[in-house]
């Protein structure tokens, strides 16, 4: 039986989307380690990029969240200490070994844990592997002898890729991604951009919990992370968030979950009729809150492919944002930039900033900034934009910014 939902205003449950994304509040003084493998577990991933436009996707993320943290810390967590590490989400993403049993729950049952749109996928995967036996032997034998990039195996050659695969351009490279999947192999640390492989039952520390999970039990625990990330999310949104697209009865969990009162409705005022949206038990105090005073905000720059616009129909729907990741655009459609950056302040994106280091000149290029229709004209948020444009740059190693006169007017005064 359906319970009678929560009501809660649009800004409220804006609020709550940006308080669970860590992005409300103040910026911690002194980032440690755990506060890095906290912020992942709370995000459930943070994808990998490492595209430096300006600096690595990945990096901004956390930075925009924890402020001033030390980059190797988190390159000591992934490969030293191992507390998390990189998995294919269907991207590559950082994640918590505290999540492994959803992993290795996918992992225990691919090809096979593909589904829905990932179906044809599922198929080619299990061709590939029927008939790449004993690629799959030479793969796993030369990688017991040490962790390898893909070029160092005696088999790799390359070809084409084929359109709209995962999977790299070469059988090597598409028998270790699928050997990832299946959570034979991991990766173990990078060059330059490139993944190193290596054994999985070599790299992962003993101490991670491996133990299977049903599927029942694997679709519960990866819904409700998905939802704890959000604030509140609908199944389509717990869909595309966390993990995209791996669910087979995605609505029959959300379900049980409500019978149980693990999840409850909560019913957006004035946004009519749409699918059902959600909020885990544990976050109802949150959402009281962040309808109060109290409530803290503070100005982020988010990377494109940060989790807060992962999805751009969630980001229109909850924010009226309309967000297009225009590096993929050819360049005489793009109206914003190249590596824009949505500007967030309290529960608003209020704009975006399309920046570009120059590592040479030790120089933060500021390209352009827009302002958003309605956006606050006030001169202390545009001083809290220029502040976090300099905190940016100090982040990235720039010794000075650089702004065009593409800049709004109302901003001008802080921003030159």
């Amino acid at each position: 039986m359906t319970r009678a939902a929560f009501s809660a205003s649009i800004g409220t449950v804006r609020r709550l989307a940006v308080t669970k994304q860590r992005l409300a509040g103040a910026l911690p003084t002194a980032a440690t380690r755990d506060d890095i493998v906290s912020l992942v577990k709370d995000l459930a991933y943070v994808q990998w990029d490492p595209v430096t436009v300006v600096a690595p996707s990945h990096l901004l993320s956390i930075w925009a969240r924890l402020g001033g943290f030390r980059p190797a810390d988190l390159e000591a967590l992934l490969w030293d200490e191992k507390r998390l590490f990189q998995h294919w989400l269907p991207f590559a993403a950082i994640v918590s070994c505290e999540d492994y049993p959803i992993y290795s729950s996918l992992m225990r049952r691919y090809p096979g844990s593909l589904a829905g749109s990932w179906k044809h996928q599922s198929l080619e995967a299990a061709e590939f592997l029927t008939s790449h036996r004993e690629l799959r032997r030479r793969v796993l034998r030369e990688l017991a002898r040490g962790p390898l990039l893909v070029s160092q195996f005696k088999d790799h050659h390359r070809t084409k890729r084929r359109n709209e695969d995962w999977a790299p351009g070469s059988d090597v490279g598409e028998m270790l991604f699928h050997l990832h999947m299946r959570g034979e192999v991991m990766v173990v640390g990078h060059e330059g951009n490139q993944n190193l492989w290596g054994l999985t039952e070599g790299f992962l520390p003993r101490w991670v919990d491996d133990t299977p999970l049903t599927e029942e039990e694997y679709e519960r625990r990866a819904a409700e992370r998905a939802i704890l990330a959000l604030g509140t999310a609908t199944a389509p949104e717990v869909n595309y968030y966390f993990p995209r697209g791996r669910y087979r009865t995605l609505r029959r969990t959300l379900g049980l979950l409500e019978e149980e009162s693990v999840i409850h409705r909560v019913s957006v005022e004035g946004s009519g009729r749409g699918a059902p949206r959600y909020i885990h038990k544990d976050d109802l105090g949150s959402l009281d809150l962040a309808a109060t005073d109290s409530w803290r905000p503070r100005m982020s720059l988010l990377p494109p492919f940060d989790n807060l616009v992962s999805s751009t129909a969630r980001t229109k729907a909850l924010f009226a944002f309309d967000y297009v990741r225009e590096q993929f655009l050819q360049k005489e459609r793009r109206r914003f930039g190249t590596y824009v950056m949505p500007i967030l302040f309290g529960d608003r994106l209020i704009g975006r900033i399309d920046p570009r280091l120059d590592k040479r000149a030790e120089r933060l290029h500021i390209n352009s900034v827009h302002a958003e229709k309605g956006a606050p004209a006030d001169s202390e948020v545009s001083r809290e934009l220029a502040e976090t444009i300099e905190r940016l740059s100090e982040f990235v190693g720039a010794k000075e910014v650089v702004y065009t006169d593409r800049v709004p007017p109302k901003w001008r005064g802080s921003l030159r």
